[in-house]
């Protein structure tokens, strides 16, 4: 079947869906294959669920009523979602970096949506299926999208942005996140600038923080400095300039064109530029100084990424749905400034680091042994593998929440900051 002809069945049921468990009536069901799994499997049921038609690429399944064979079910899900991009004649934001991703695409959709009809990456679905998805769930009526993307490889972003085909774009910033896909922090820096490059290439607009050396130096060398439409940052050389005001528990910025003070519900003085992008790109799409602070006052995390959860025994700083070097080191700074009696530190692994994996867990110890908290915890086996005695090392989630059952915290002000996979949050009912 060719596209064109798919694309017309998927206008009569453009709810689409790669999980069989999530099947409804009239869903259109792509049979995604994996390491691990094989979607053929379960296109019958998904069939017998409601769904209207599946998509399947295993030609010894036997021909059924609502199969549709194609030669790669995943390729013909971008390809599908490319087109339905192109039926749109709207600014398509796209937003990648080592940290910040999320919570500014959720703070961009925060404040563009006081004005505009706003589609937007439900998530962290960033990959090279996440963003198609997120395309072919985009409303008729959408005014604005905003499309993360997230890559661990070069030429990620790249393949991203064909099929996302973005007119403006932001990367939040560059650390070392996805070493050992990307290789190096250079190797980082040339692969999120591949959303510079695509959008210098096909005369799309630039928001950038305009204070940060790094992504100066990946504007200049893809050639991009020039699709600069707005820049933001503390320096006054920014079309957008703001500071924090304060810091703890929630930050407050100040948005120095206009002397407002916009109270967020963000912990982390971290998230400023994150505040400071979505009022950039706001503002540059003409949303009055009042609706964008409503938008960004209006926004409560409920992601695992920059929370303030206040149990019955503790204070806690949640921020473990992902972890780096970089977000490590700016979660520790941020929870020096902190001014709180009885600090405490939980801290969880950093994934795909490869041949830089023990000395940059060493580094986080030896900086979080800096702030001198009342207690230190890390969990994993990274954190254990470089065990200092300096600290509480526990390999899993489980055998710290065993030993702190015994020897419980309270009364105390916990840092928890780590990679998803780590499974912190079992540990927040003995908090």
């Amino acid at each position: 079947m060719v596209i064109e002809q798919l694309y017309d069945i998927y206008l009569d049921h453009p709810e689409v869906t790669t999980d069989s468990r999530k099947v409804k009536k009239d869903t259109l069901f792509f049979a995604l294959r994996g390491e691990n799994f094989n979607g053929n499997i379960f296109a019958g049921e998904a069939l017998e669920k409601g769904a209207s038609y599946a998509v399947v690429d295993q030609k010894d399944l036997p021909q059924k009523p609502g199969f549709i064979f194609v030669e790669d079910v995943l390729e013909t899900l971008q390809k599908l979602a490319a087109m339905h991009r192109r039926s749109f004649d709207i600014p398509f934001i796209a937003l990648t970096g080592s940290n910040g991703k999320t919570t500014t695409k959720e703070l961009l959709q925060a404040v563009l949506s006081q004005k505009y009809k706003t589609h937007a990456t439900k998530g962290n679905l960033n990959n090279h299926i996440g963003v198609p998805l997120t395309l072919l769930e985009t409303p008729r009526d959408t005014e604005v999208a905003v499309i993360e993307m997230g890559a661990n490889h070069l030429d990620e972003i790249h393949f991203l942005c064909r099929i996302a085909q973005p007119t403006h774009g932001l990367v939040t910033n560059v650390g070392k996140a996805h070493l050992e896909g990307f290789g190096s922090f250079e190797g980082v820096q040339k692969g999120k600038s591949e959303l510079y490059a695509y959008l210098a290439e096909h005369g799309g607009g630039v928001f950038v923080q305009g204070d940060n050396p790094y992504l100066g130096k990946m504007l200049a060398n893809r050639k991009a400095s020039s699709n600069i439409i707005a820049s933001y940052g503390t320096h006054f050389n920014n079309n957008i300039v703001g500071e924090a005001s304060k810091t703890g528990p929630y930050l407050e910025v100040i948005w120095k064109n206009t002397d407002v003070r916009i109270k967020t519900q963000l912990t982390g003085l971290y998230n400023l530029d994150n505040v400071l992008a979505s009022i950039c790109v706001g503002n540059y799409f003409k949303i009055s100084t009042r609706k964008i602070k409503e938008g960004i006052e209006g926004y409560f995390p409920a992601n695992q990424r920059s929370q303030i959860i206040q149990t019955e025994k503790n204070t806690i700083i949640a921020d473990y749905y992902n972890a780096n070097p970089s977000s490590m080191q700016a979660a520790l700074d941020n929870f020096k400034l902190l001014q709180a009696k009885n600090k405490v530190v939980i801290l969880g692994d950093m994934f795909e680091l490869g041949e830089d994996s023990s000395d940059e867990h060493q580094k986080i110890i030896e900086k979080a042994l800096l702030l001198q908290a009342h207690r230190l915890i890390l969990v994993g086996k990274n954190f254990k593998s470089n065990d200092s005695h300096q600290g509480e090392f526990y390999e899993t989630a489980e055998e710290a929440k065993t030993v702190l059952n015994e020897s419980p915290i309270t009364n105390s002000t916990v840092l928890m900051k780590g990679s998803r996979g780590v499974a912190l949050e079992n540990l927040i009912e003995i908090l």
